[in-house]
């Protein structure tokens, strides 16, 4: 098993007015994807972070959660 499989990511929500914005994060390789869900719809992005990611997500009120509400969403199952 490579290193790439050992990594444990971290997991932020945002809900917003019929929305929910679902983060995941590689806190070693600072990359990640993004999850906006709008009623039936999710559309997923993969992002690119820095060193701050952690300060900024809470400035904009994200809680961290655990990664099963994500990998629904992620999957098709939420």
């Amino acid at each position: 098993m490579g290193k790439e499989n050992n990594i444990v990511h971290q997991y932020f929500k945002k809900e917003l007015e019929g929305s929910k914005i679902l983060v995941k994060v590689n806190p070693i390789h600072l990359k990640g994807t993004e999850l906006q869900v709008d009623g039936d719809s999710v559309h997923a992005r993969d992002l690119d972070f820095d060193s701050e990611i952690f300060e900024d997500l809470k400035a904009d009120g994200f809680v961290e959660v655990n990664a099963l509400e994500f990998n629904l969403y992620l999957s098709g199952l939420a």
